[in-house]
């Protein structure tokens, strides 16, 4: 499943730098997939919605991969000081769709 940010985000930045696949974003902050660009109020290509924020940093479903062939464990977790990149129930994947969607996003360039 995907990371998410929770609103105990205290916008300190130390996850962005470490997202492998560039799916963390500073709070009301345009967000890039394939060469499209996106905002407030757009859904996610895949469909997902809810995720963007103009209060914390936020992650993009459709880019995360939870460090899937990268790392162990999702790094933005592993540096967060309060915790809040936590899994995001509502939108559950498998570690093989995490895998084909860092195959993806290699594809894209990032």
């Amino acid at each position: 499943m995907a990371i998410m940010i929770t609103d105990e985000c205290i916008n300190c930045g130390a996850c962005e730098p470490e997202c492998p696949n560039t799916a963390i974003y500073e709070a009301g902050a345009e967000w890039e997939l394939g060469g499209t660009t996106y905002g407030e109020g757009d859904a996610a290509p895949s469909g997902a919605e809810g995720f963007f924020s103009d209060e914390f940093f936020y992650i993009v479903p459709d880019k995360c991969t939870e460090c899937k062939g990268f790392h162990d464990e999702p790094q933005c977790a592993a540096v967060c000081p309060v915790d809040c990149c936590v899994s995001d129930p509502n939108h559950v994947e498998s570690e093989e769709e995490l895998l084909k969607k860092k195959d993806y996003l290699d594809s894209l360039g990032r």
